[in-house]
């Protein structure tokens, strides 16, 4: 009887990969094989260079100059390989194919060897930069430490009016954050462009191409004159999708028991949990006044939290007495009426006890809970039925 003989690195490279499938869960383990063996493969190939990396944003953030081929033919095999490594790296300075890269977040988790990227700033562009930043939820889970890198390496983007930031199709290189300016968001739907949304003087938008190394799923154009800061990819790997893959471990398995979820696929509740912030809450501390435009919506991760609603007279006059109408615990949500309905919110919510909760923004809720939408309307109906029996027929919490 013949024995076969196993190469050697065998074993450690499929229980390498064995590792990874179980970690990220990919829809597509055959695509999925390609990408972390082509990973490997590079990085055998880089070692021996140690190449120190270098980034340069483009003169307007969103404009990228090609290489001929011809220059090309002119290196000899070698530098035509050191280039190619270069611009692999430098997106900046050629339109880059980085669909096929397998990024894992726990890869370089300990290792400061990357550079520091900064783009210096005057005062009054840096408070303008903090002030764009404040509510992005992708920050908010962030240090203050590393919130400040990712301050020092944004670079400012004048944009004018029908100029595309990126294109739906085109690879990842930046994350935006909007500072000013209106913003259309297009999706080629049978080769024509359908806008679907827009972002008005606030938001972010480009996260997802870098967070998944997927083509962007969406054309955004400017509308106007406007302003805008960018992330290069590689800080953006470094920094935020770092600390999500921290998020992701913290966060998967509760989401995973939240009722109103279960119905995505599991690919569509990591990206929620990729997309969401949290906040602390004081016993008594309200979160959610009656009457204010809506901007985000919560799932209770743990504690408590009541709902609201100012009562009315027998001639329907709104007066300030506040009835308790519902309570909210661990894995519940609310806050999506306002958003289902484009309407303000319809009632107030206090935190009872101390109170963390999850925060999704107008954004990405629109973006990741349309699956989840005939679930939330069926709900609403059924918060109809309750205040009708409280209130009488008179409310109706779609006005």
């Amino acid at each position: 009887m013949s024995t076969v003989e196993i190469p050697a690195g065998l074993k450690e490279l499929l229980q390498g990969y064995t590792v990874e499938v179980l970690r990220r869960r990919p829809l597509n383990l055959a695509e999925f094989a390609v990408q972390h063996f082509t990973k490997i493969l590079e990085s055998q190939k880089k070692e021996p260079k140690a190449k120190k990396r270098n980034f340069k944003p483009s003169r307007k953030g969103v404009t990228f100059e090609t290489k001929s081929n011809k220059d090309d033919e002119e290196h000899d095999e070698e530098e035509e390989e050191e280039e190619e490594e270069e611009d692999t790296i430098s997106k900046y300075n050629r339109r880059v194919s980085v669909c096929a890269e397998a990024y894992n977040p726990d890869d370089d988790e300990d290792d400061d060897s990357e550079p520091r990227v900064v783009h210096p700033k005057t005062d009054v562009q840096r408070r303008r930069l903090q002030d764009a930043c404040k509510d992005i939820l992708l920050f908010k889970t962030l240090e203050p430490e590393q919130f400040s890198e990712v301050l020092d390496g944004m670079f400012e983007v004048l944009v004018k009016p029908q100029e595309h930031i990126i294109d739906q199709g085109d690879d990842g290189d930046n994350f935006y954050v909007i500072e000013k300016g209106v913003y259309d968001i297009l999706v080629d739907k049978e080769g024509v462009n359908v806008c679907v949304g827009k972002y008005d003087n606030k938001g972010s938008f480009g996260e997802l191409a870098l967070m998944y190394n997927t083509p962007r799923a969406a054309t955004i154009v400017a509308t106007q004159e406007g302003a805008l800061w960018g992330l290069d990819r590689a800080t953006f790997h470094r920094l935020i999708v770092r600390n999500n893959a921290k998020k992701r471990r913290t966060y998967e398995a509760f989401i995973e028991c939240v009722p109103l979820l279960k119905s995505l696929e599991l690919s569509e509740r990591m990206k929620i949990v990729d997309v969401l912030g949290a906040r602390g809450f004081k016993d008594g501390e309200r979160i959610i006044t009656q009457g204010d435009d809506a901007d985000c919506f919560y799932i209770v991760e743990s504690g408590e939290v009541k709902i609201m609603i100012k009562s009315k007279t027998k001639a329907g006059q709104q007066d300030n007495t506040e009835v308790e109408v519902a309570r909210c615990s661990r894995g519940q949500y609310f806050g999506e009426l306002a958003l289902v309905n484009n309407k303000p919110r319809a009632a107030s919510v206090y935190a009872v006890g101390e109170t963390k909760l999850l925060v999704i923004d107008i954004q990405a809720f629109e973006r990741l809970l349309g699956p989840c939408m005939d679930i939330m309307k069926r709900n609403i109906s059924q918060y109809e039925d309750q205040l009708v029996a409280l209130f009488g027929s008179s409310v109706d919490l779609k006005h």
